[in-house]
């Protein structure tokens, strides 16, 4: 299998993770192909940055690199994380996870094992170690149903607002039927902006958190320093 190269742009990412302790940036490099893993850390090496930590902050690139999110009216209201680790997960890992996810998410959930397969589950958040070719890949994902579904009783609202006001108007009783319309009309509004307006801080602390965790997990055991301290709730 080929070995992973990286581009322009990811090899000035990498340099800028890497380096950010150090007071001089990095050297330009070459505008090529791409390169490897092991020709950032030869050229890490020449600027006085440790190989680990082109390493790691190679590792959490592609964590980076592997994010999505799902959209609800064009709001986040699903979000995803995927890391491949090409290496196997060791059970006394896996269970070290799901204590930093109880801990990450204030939540106790509940795992489960089918085979090889694991997952860890509360509510809509769902964590799962799935077998690959070279290893496993651990796919965080999760979904602010409360939200969306404030959003729809909202969109409800309005559509039961708009019915009254056309029946009002048939029937000719339209000026006895505002103060039922406004209430309506106030709720369906007032629904949509609750919903609407936690989402997206909501999906910021969440990818924080799944790339935090990621990245902690993307790195093999003894091979350097673990990411910062993850977000809370």
């Amino acid at each position: 299998m080929d070995e992973r190269r990286y581009n322009d742009k990811e090899i000035a990412a990498i340099f800028r993770a890497a380096a950010e302790a150090q007071q001089n940036p990095p050297h330009d490099v070459p505008r090529d192909e791409g390169l490897t893993l092991p020709d950032l850390q030869a050229i890490g090496r020449e600027v006085g940055i440790p190989s680990d930590a082109v390493e790691r902050a190679a590792q959490a690139l592609d964590v980076r690199l592997d994010a999505t999110s799902r959209t609800f009216l064009g709001l986040p209201i699903g979000v995803a994380r995927t890391v491949n680790l090409n290496r196997r997960l060791t059970d006394e890992e896996w269970e070290r996870l799901v204590v930093q996810l109880r801990d990450v998410f204030n939540a106790r959930g509940r795992t489960r094992i089918d085979g090889s397969l694991r997952q860890w589950t509360n509510g809509n958040l769902q964590v799962l170690l799935e077998p690959t070719e070279t290893g496993h890949r651990l796919r965080f994902g999760t979904m602010h149903g409360a939200a969306r579904a404030a959003i729809g009783a909202g969109f409800a609202a309005l559509g039961v607002t708009t019915i009254v006001a056309v029946a009002s108007v048939v029937g000719g009783y339209f000026t006895e039927a505002i103060p039922g319309m406004a209430l309506l009309l106030f709720t369906g509004v007032g629904m949509i902006a609750s919903g609407a307006l936690r989402l997206p801080r909501w999906a910021r602390t969440r990818q924080r958190q799944m790339e935090a965790l990621a990245a902690r997990v993307a790195l093999p055991p003894g091979s350097g320093t673990p990411p910062a301290a993850l977000p809370p709730k």
